[in-house]
C-alpha cells in the first residue's frame, strides 16, 4: 500500500478534493494482506464507525507494537501517560466521557450565545476599524480559543500562549507517534510539557480556590465516587483546548470561503439564521475540519472488498463520503436545506463531545461575516500543512472601499 500512503501523505493540502474524488469513484482498496483498508463511501465510513469489531486504541494495531518494541521504555511510558479519551475504547473511553460530558452540557454550550455573538462582533468591529480582515487571525482562530478558554477558566492573557501549542499538537496528528529524537517530536514534547506544567498550575489554583468555569467542574467531578486522575485531567483539558478550537477555526474559514464564492449564498445566510446553521452542516460535510480518521480491527474484519485482519488499519475517509453520491443527492451542490446526515463530527461512541459548541460558534460567525461581506473579494488564501486537521492557514478578505 506504499503508492496509496505516498499519494495521501504527499496531498495538495490546497485542493485534496480531485484526489479524494478519485478514490470515491475507485472505491474500496483492501492490502492483499490484509494489513491496510482505505474506505470512501458514506454507507461503509458509517458501518465501520459503528462496529464493535474496531478499536480507536493503537495498543491493538500491530504496527504501533512493532513501533513500541523500539521506543525506550520511558519514551513509551510518557506516550501512554498522555492519551486522552479520545484514543481509547469503552470501558475507559465511557467513563472519562461521563465524568466530562457532566461540565460540558447543551445547556452550558446554549448560556454561551450572547458571549460568541458579542465576541464575534467586537472581533468582526475591530477588523474593520483597521480596514483589513485576515479571517483566521482576527476571527475563526481569536473566536473560538477565547470561547473554549474562558469555558476552562484560562485567564485571557494567556489565550496567545495557546497558538504555538495547539500548532505543534494539530500536526501530530498527521506525524503519528513519535518515534525517534527528531526536531518535530522534540517540539511535540516541548509543547505538551509546557501545556501540562501551565495547566498542572492552574488546576492547582482551582482546587485550591474554585471558581464558575469548567476546569473547577473537572477537578472537582465526581460519579459514584469515581474522579480524574491527574493525568486524565490534563490530559482532557489538552484535548478540549485542541480539538475545541482547532477544528472550529477550519470550519469558519472554510465557511468564509464558500460566502466569498456565492453571493446569493451570503444574502440568504446574511438574513436567516436557520440558512446559516445550514451551511454549517454544509461545510462540514464538503470541506469537513477533520479529513479523515482511522480505526484497528479488534479481530479480522470483513469489509468491502476483503478482509482487514486483527490488529490492521482501516482507514475512513470522510471527506470523500461527505461527496458520496449514494447518500447525498447532487453531492457537490451547496444545499442548506439539505437532511442527509454526514459524517464529520464521527457517530457512534465517539461522536464529537464538542459538536454543539462548534455548530454555534459556525453558525454566529458565519452570519455575522455574511452581514459585512457585500461587496468583498477573496485575497490572500494559503493552507496549513496539516492533511488530517485541514484548513486555511491565511484568508485575507478585501473589504470594499
Amino acid at each position: 500500500m506504499s503508492d496509496l500512503e505516498n499519494l495521501v501523505r504527499d496531498i495538495d493540502v490546497a485542493d485534496p478534493y480531485p484526489v479524494w474524488q478519485s478514490l470515491l469513484d475507485r472505491g474500496p482498496i483492501v492490502a492483499p494482506d490484509g494489513s491496510f483498508a482505505l474506505l470512501t463511501a458514506h454507507e461503509h465510513c458509517d458501518a465501520v464507525l459503528r462496529s464493535p469489531l474496531v478499536s480507536v486504541d493503537r495498543n491493538h494495531s500491530t504496527t504501533w507494537q512493532e513501533i513500541a518494541a523500539t521506543l525506550p521504555p520511558e519514551e513509551l511510558a510518557r506516550q501512554e501517560r498522555q492519551r486522552s479519551f479520545l484514543f481509547l475504547d469503552p470501558p475507559d473511553h465511557t467513563r472519562l466521557r461521563r465524568l466530562v460530558s457532566k461540565a460540558f452540557t447543551p445547556r452550558t454550550v446554549a448560556e454561551l450565545t450572547p458571549f460568541v455573538e458579542q465576541l464575534t462582533e467586537d472581533l468582526l468591529d475591530a477588523a474593520v476599524a483597521r480596514g483589513a480582515l485576515e479571517v483566521v487571525g482576527d476571527l475563526a482562530y481569536p473566536l473560538p480559543v477565547t470561547v473554549i478558554s474562558r469555558m476552562l477558566g484560562v485567564p485571557e492573557e494567556d489565550h496567545v500562549r495557546f497558538s504555538a501549542w495547539s500548532d505543534v499538537l494539530a500536526k501530530s496528528l498527521d506525524d503519528g507517534p513519535a518515534t525517534e529524537d527528531s526536531e518535530d517530536a522534540r517540539a511535540r514534547r516541548h509543547a505538551s510539557d509546557e501545556f501540562r506544567a501551565y495547566f498542572t498550575e492552574l488546576c492547582a489554583q482551582r482546587r485550591a480556590e474554585p471558581r464558575d468555569d469548567l476546569l473547577s467542574a473537572l477537578v472537582q467531578i465526581e460519579h459514584e465516587g469515581d474522579r480524574l486522575t491527574n493525568d486524565e485531567l490534563l490530559n482532557t483539558a489538552q484535548l478540549l483546548l485542541v480539538a475545541g478550537h482547532e477544528t472550529t477555526v477550519n470550519l469558519i474559514a472554510n465557511g468564509t470561503l464558500a460566502l466569498l464564492r456565492d453571493d446569493v449564498l451570503r444574502a440568504q445566510v446574511a438574513a436567516d439564521a436557520t440558512c446559516a446553521a445550514g451551511v454549517v452542516e454544509e461545510v462540514l460535510r464538503l470541506d469537513p475540519p477533520v479529513q479523515m480518521t482511522a480505526r484497528v480491527a479488534r479481530e479480522d474484519l470483513p469489509v468491502p472488498g476483503g478482509t482487514v485482519r486483527a490488529g490492521g488499519r482501516v482507514v475512513l475517509l470522510i471527506a470523500a463520503a461527505g461527496r458520496d453520491p449514494e447518500h447525498h443527492a447532487d453531492p457537490l451542490r451547496l444545499d442548506p436545506t439539505r437532511t442527509s446526515p454526514h459524517l464529520a463530527f464521527g457517530i457512534g461512541h465517539h461522536y464529537c463531545l464538542g459538536a454543539p459548541l462548534a455548530r454555534l460558534e459556525g453558525r454566529v460567525a458565519l452570519q455575522a461575516l455574511a452581514r459585512r461581506l457585500g461587496g468583498a473579494r477573496l485575497g490572500e488564501l494559503t493552507y496549513k500543512p496539516n492533511r488530517i486537521l485541514r484548513g486555511p492557514a491565511r484568508l485575507e478578505v478585501l473589504l470594499p472601499a
